[in-house]
């Protein structure tokens, strides 16, 4: 009898890709404080459980294009959707799965070894009412004030992207100021647009000049309306017109 040697069959391919990652960094605005989004995890461990802070991240599939993961990732943590991610950096350092608590995470979760990953940057602006969703028993996502990542340590190097992202925004502002209005609500004070340019810019605006400079951007309107149920004089709202703004804009050529 002749023996045939069967070649073993190809193995399914990896639903994950083990080397590229995205990070999503969500900052919105509570009308005092900026605020960025986060998830909490709990990890199981021989001595008990053990809780810690990260970016709503995850690697990649196989199959799927980077943009696409991010859209999902975000979803899938937080039930966030039609939100625009903006890809601002990546992070290659050979040491960012480096603690063993995040690798063992990892290939726990992903149930595959893990060495060096490459991860890519996305940020949101958003408006803070918009309703997150927990659908795991071992995740939460909640809203943190901006300062308190000066005392907190995030998983893998998450940290160090919070703050590329909160540069990146910085350095945006000046150029495209209307980026502020995705943060705040629909109808907004003097105060609390001045508010969030400081917190972001780290500055401290006088409020007449302020003001001013403000009321030249293309899309600002003046509402008559004031703020309602405040214990002071109420102050007059405004609004941006995103269409106004867009269709002005367009008519300059930027």
């Amino acid at each position: 009898m002749t023996n045939i040697h069967m070649s073993p069959p190809p193995s399914a391919p990896l639903p994950y890709n083990p080397h590229v990652s995205v990070d999503c960094v969500v900052f919105g605005f509570d009308g005092e404080r900026l605020k960025i989004l986060l998830i909490e995890r709990t990890i199981s461990e021989v001595n008990g459980n053990y809780s810690d802070k990260k970016l709503p991240g995850s690697i990649i599939y196989q199959d799927e294009d980077l943009d696409t993961a991010a859209t999902r990732v975000l979803n899938e943590l937080t039930g966030l959707k039609n939100i625009f991610l903006h890809q601002f950096h990546s992070f290659g350092d050979p040491q960012r799965t480096g603690n063993p608590r995040d690798r063992n995470w990892l290939e726990k979760t992903t149930k595959m070894k893990i060495g060096r990953i490459v991860t890519v940057g996305y940020l949101a602006l958003i408006k803070i009412s918009r309703k997150i969703i927990f659908e795991s028993e071992n995740t939460t996502a909640r809203w943190y004030d901006i300062e308190s990542l000066g005392t907190m340590k995030l998983a893998f190097d998450h940290n160090s992207i919070a703050e590329e992202a909160l540069r990146y925004i910085r350095h945006q502002v000046m150029l495209q100021p209307y980026m502020l209005f995705e943060l705040l609500p629909r109808k907004f004070t003097m105060t609390q647009l001045r508010n969030l340019y400081d917190l972001i810019l780290e500055t401290k605006s006088d409020v007449r000049n302020f003001q001013k400079k403000v009321l030249l951007i293309e899309g600002l309107e003046q509402l008559d309306e004031v703020q309602k149920n405040v214990p002071y004089r109420a102050p007059r709202l405004y609004r941006f017109n995103k269409k106004k703004a867009t269709k002005e804009r367009n008519k300059h050529g930027f």
